[in-house]
């Protein structure tokens, strides 16, 4: 059993990013354990944006903030003293990358520098969890999974902001925090997450669902890239984990950490399509001209998660993609509210991966 709830009870937890896809996920799974959350996000659009999908405005304190404002970063930490801080706010996409790189490192880095200064700052902080992404390796295009004593590197500039922020992170743990036993500081990286309530531009599953509901031709670009697909809830039980990991021991697991599917187990983008107008029921799809520049493979190897923290990955690919189709399906096809759906499949997972 992994004991999760319990702890989350009443605790006060910060997140960053809390209006985007994997941060909204975040938050209501936070808020249904019982955690007293605060969120730091964009401005979105209402109308396509999970995060008003299922209500968090008035589940939580949200604050409208831009992470690259250290002063108002720390003054609102200051304020509402979080436990602990998960920071997911960030340009997540490569190909805006390619178009705005310095607004790109500048969210991405200094976003993150500023997190973690706030951690180091404000003692009532006791875990801060990083979240980067399994781009921050050296590309070499390899079948055998990254290991996070593997070189970093960054070809693109999204990768590339990433990896600089791991570096940052760590020079922060062993220049501040090493000989310490007040804050828990990790990084933990990822795989391509997928989930209900994505709707980001230049992204594989928003992009076929959209194109599904329009009954328009899907697009595939990069058919025969291969990707650790993962259901966003998959890392993030990892986070949680850490988190409370760290803050009960922080000597023991402040480190680097990758969470992502089981060796093995990456499949194409063209599987995935197919996958998703299976399960959809209708959908065709041709190739398209490939575009900007992406690693051909990635994987992850999570031995040390698995090992140590004693997590692992729930689904299989199949049905991370059956799961995220059936988000879609239910909320579009059969008119469900998204809010009731979101919170099936957390209650779901919670049971299926044997968290109490």
């Amino acid at each position: 059993m992994i004991k999760l709830k319990k702890f989350y009870k009443n605790k006060k937890v910060l997140v960053t990013g809390a209006t985007g896809f994997k941060g909204s996920w975040l938050v209501y799974w936070l808020y249904k354990m019982g955690a007293q959350v605060i969120g730091l996000g964009f401005n979105p659009n209402k109308n396509k944006n999970l995060f008003y999908q299922l209500k968090l405005e008035k589940k939580i304190k949200l604050h409208i903030v831009d992470i690259r404002n250290f002063k108002k970063i720390n003054s609102i930490i200051k304020k509402t003293k979080p436990n602990i801080i998960f920071h997911l706010a960030a340009q997540p996409l490569i190909y805006e990358s390619y178009q705005k790189p310095l607004d790109t490192f500048d969210i991405n880095f200094r976003g993150s520098l500023n997190i973690v200064e706030a951690s180091r700052l404000n003692k009532f902080v006791k875990s801060t969890v990083i979240v980067t992404s399994d781009k921050c390796y050296e590309s070499n295009n390899s079948t055998i999974g990254f290991k996070e004593s593997d070189l970093l590197g960054g070809v693109d500039p999204y990768s590339a902001s990433k990896s600089s922020t791991e570096i940052m992170v760590r020079a922060y743990r062993e220049s501040f925090f090493k000989n310490k036993k007040i804050i828990g500081l990790s990084s933990g990286r990822a795989g391509n997450v997928i989930g209900g309530g994505d709707w980001s531009q230049k992204r594989l599953i928003p992009d076929t669902i959209k194109s599904i509901i329009k009954n328009k031709i899907i697009l595939i670009r990069n058919p025969n890239f291969n990707r650790p697909w993962q259901l966003v809830l998959e890392p993030i039980k990892g986070y949680l984990m850490l988190a409370k990991s760290q803050y009960e021991n922080p000597k023991k697991f402040s480190g680097a950490w990758n969470f992502g599917t089981n060796p093995n187990s990456t499949t194409n983008v063209k599987t995935i399509v197919d996958f998703i107008i299976k399960f959809w029921g209708s959908g065709k799809a041709k190739i398209k001209k490939r575009g900007f520049y992406e690693q051909a493979n990635l994987q992850l190897n999570i031995k040390k998660a698995i090992i140590k923290l004693k997590w692992k990955p729930t689904y299989n690919i199949r049905e991370s993609v059956r799961i995220t189709t059936e988000w879609y399906k239910r909320v579009f096809k059969f008119k469900e509210k998204p809010e009731s759906v979101t919170s099936d499949q957390i209650d779901r997972y919670m049971n299926d991966s044997k968290i109490i």
